[in-house]
C-alpha cells in the first residue's frame, strides 16, 4: 500500500477533499458542502461507484489551519492529522501537494524534495521562473517531481487529440475559461501544449487588463491561440481548433475524470518510480504561463521564448 500525504489547502481550491475521496474512496457530503464545495460533493456523488484508487491510501494530511485538515481528515477518512508539515517525513511514500498558490509552493515542497520523498504539486508548479530553474535541478538529481494541470488528462481533451489529424494544418486556437491567470491560465495552456502533442511556442504577449486576462500565444509562423481568462462569465472551459480541412469545438466539463485520471497517473509513476509525464513538458507550460505574466508587468510587451 502506498501512503500518501495530503498537503491543503489554499482558498477555493478544493482538491485536497476532492482528490482524498478520489483515493480513498470515502467522503462526508456535509463536510464538503459546510466547507463551500457542494459541486465538488456533486460529482463525488455522481461518480461514487468509481471512487478508490487501488494500491494508495491517503493517511496524513497537514493544512496550516489545523480545523481545516481535521475536516478533511473526517471526510476523507484520512487516519493521521499532522501539527508540523516535516511530520510526514519518513511516515509516507508519497506527497501530493494539493494547493493552487504557487507563490508558497517551494517553501511547502523543500523539505519532501530533500529527502526524496517522491511529490506531485498542483498547478501551477510556479510562476517564478527562478523557483522552475530550481525545480529542474532537483530533478537533474534525480528526485521525484510531476506537476502539471489535470487539463492534459481531461477525457475531451483526449478525445480531441485522437481525431486532430483530420482538420489539416491547424492554424488557430481560440481557449476560453473563466477566474484568472496566475491560477488558471495554466489550465488553458496544458489543455492547448497537450492538444498539440506539446510544441515549443515563439512567443507570448499580454493583451488583457485584471479581470479580463487575454494571452496571445504564438505557437509557429503559422499557428496561434488566443487564451480567454475573464473573471466573471460563466460556463466551463472551451477550445475552438481551426485546420486547414476542418474544424471542432471541444467543451471540457467532466473535472471528475480529469482529476482520477491525473492521480491514476501520479500513483502509476510512483509503482514504475518515475513520473509518466516528462518534466520538460511542464516546464514548458510554465515558460508560457511565466511569459504572460511578465508580459503583463512590462505593459504587454511580447515575450520571446
Amino acid at each position: 500500500m502506498i501512503k500518501i500525504g495530503m498537503i491543503g489547502m489554499s482558498p477555493g481550491n478544493a482538491h485536497p477533499y476532492s482528490w482524498s475521496a478520489i483515493i480513498n474512496g470515502k467522503y462526508d457530503v456535509n463536510e464538503i458542502n459546510n466547507a463551500g464545495f457542494p459541486a465538488v460533493s456533486d460529482y463525488l456523488e455522481a461518480n461514487k461507484d468509481t471512487l478508490g484508487v487501488l494500491g494508495a491510501q491517503v493517511t496524513h494530511i497537514w493544512c496550516d489551519e489545523i480545523n481545516r485538515a481535521k475536516s478533511i481528515a473526517i471526510s476523507g477518512q484520512i487516519e493521521y492529522v499532522v501539527q508540523n508539515l516535516e511530520d510526514m517525513i519518513g511516515e509516507v511514500d508519497a506527497i501530493i501537494l494539493g494547493r493552487d498558490d504557487p507563490e508558497n509552493h517551494w517553501e511547502l515542497a523543500k523539505p519532501f524534495l530533500d529527502a526524496n520523498i517522491p511529490i506531485f504539486i498542483d498547478k501551477p508548479l510556479a510562476i517564478n521562473l527562478d523557483e522552475l530553474i530550481s525545480y529542474e535541478q532537483y530533478i537533474k538529481n534525480g528526485r521525484f517531481l510531476m506537476s502539471c494541470s489535470s487539463m492534459r488528462y481531461s477525457a475531451e481533451i483526449l478525445a480531441a487529440k485522437s481525431s486532430i489529424q483530420s482538420l489539416g494544418k491547424i492554424h488557430l486556437l481560440t481557449v476560453v475559461g473563466k477566474k484568472d491567470w496566475k491560477k488558471y491560465g495554466v489550465h488553458m495552456v496544458e489543455a492547448t501544449m497537450s492538444l498539440l502533442n506539446d510544441p515549443k511556442a515563439l512567443s507570448v504577449q499580454y493583451l488583457g487588463k485584471d479581470g479580463y486576462d487575454i494571452v496571445l500565444l504564438e505557437i509557429n509562423t503559422e499557428c496561434y491561440a488566443s487564451i480567454h481568462l475573464i473573471n466573471d462569465i460563466t460556463g466551463t472551459f472551451q477550445v475552438s481548433v481551426y485546420g486547414e480541412n476542418a474544424w471542432l469545438s471541444i467543451d471540457i466539463k467532466n473535472s471528475y475524470s480529469m482529476f482520477k485520471e491525473n492521480i491514476l497517473e501520479f500513483v502509476k509513476s510512483l509503482n514504475q518510480k518515475k513520473p509518466t509525464l516528462d518534466f520538460n513538458k511542464t516546464k514548458n507550460v510554465i515558460q508560457i504561463v511565466a511569459a504572460a505574466l511578465k508580459s503583463k508587468n512590462l505593459s504587454g510587451e511580447k515575450i520571446n521564448l
